[in-house]
């Protein structure tokens, strides 16, 4: 995936062993390690990356399909996943791949988590058109946080009985960040253990840090963090507002607390974000 310059993350190591004891993170995969060994070389192959995820139906059916998807605007079908690869590039490919490997690798009830992954594909898929639109942020580390953001959601609902109410709590609270009402009641939020496993996955460090701080809109108008940081958190607010509007739901408490500082921080006014909005909405009609 595109190298990113940050800072190094400041964790206290016992307060991420104490995380890590009470929270199963999965540990990365191999499969996603021999990925990243081959990214590293220095000209990667579509040939030899076809081959690793080869062997795994799924994943090469989701890399076609994504390929083929009007949020890249394919203007041809690929027709085999090395041919996938050399139209997505390896980047993005290597971003979806890294998604899969994380549904795969987190247990739960399928049922509790479907909605889940439905929600975070849409989420990437939202942020990777809204980032080509703005040409904000390369496309694979969008999609990469798209996916990621939330991805301690599922690990809270494992350890936590009553972490479902939480975060229903915190979806409908419209004053406290959504990680405040996690912190009251479990000292630990969603944001805090997705970093922690992106991580140790090896990704990106701006996607790192973007986790950590999706919820904590301050940032936008913080001079202080990393200027491609605050630009995913706020595609991230705009992707939440085009997924509330696609599933029929007017109000987004995440949008009244952040929306209008998303918008200066992207240099979008009212109607562009109009514009914007509907644009994506087109799209994801079109994608069903």
């Amino acid at each position: 995936m595109t190298p990113v310059a940050a800072p190094a993350m400041p964790v206290e190591n016992a307060v991420e062993e104490a995380l890590m004891r009470s929270i199963r993170i999965p540990p990365r995969p191999s499969l996603l390690v021999d990925l990243q060994r081959e990214l590293a070389q220095s000209d990667p192959s579509p040939r030899r990356i076809a081959r690793i995820i080869g062997n795994d139906v799924g994943m090469s059916g989701a890399l076609l399909k994504l390929a083929n998807s009007p949020f890249f605007g394919a203007a041809r079908k690929a027709k085999s996943v090395e041919q996938g690869i050399n139209f997505l590039g390896v980047d993005q490919c290597a971003a979806l791949l890294t998604g899969l490997l994380a549904r795969q690798a987190i247990d739960g009830k399928e049922s509790d988590l479907n909605a889940f992954w439905e929600v975070s594909a849409r989420r990437a898929q939202a942020l990777v058109f809204i980032s080509r639109k703005l040409r904000i942020a390369p496309p694979d580390i969008a999609h990469t946080f798209g996916l990621f953001c939330d991805i301690g959601v599922p690990l809270l609902m494992n350890r936590f009985t009553d972490y479902a109410e939480t975060y229903a709590d915190a979806c409908h609270e419209a004053e406290l960040p959504f990680t405040a009402v996690e912190d009251q009641r479990y000292s630990t939020n969603h944001a805090a253990i997705g970093c922690l496993l992106a991580r140790n996955w090896g990704l990106s460090p701006d996607v790192s840090w973007a986790i950590l701080l999706h919820h904590d809109y301050r940032v936008l108008d913080d001079p202080a963090t990393d200027d491609a940081v605050r630009s995913l958190v706020a595609l991230s607010l705009l992707a939440e507002k085009g997924i509330e509007r696609f599933h029929g739901r007017r109000m987004s408490c995440e949008w009244e607390k952040g929306g209008a500082l998303a918008c200066q921080h992207l240099g979008l006014t009212e109607d562009e974000t109009a514009d914007l909005l509907d644009e994506l909405h087109e799209a994801f009609h079109h994608e069903r």
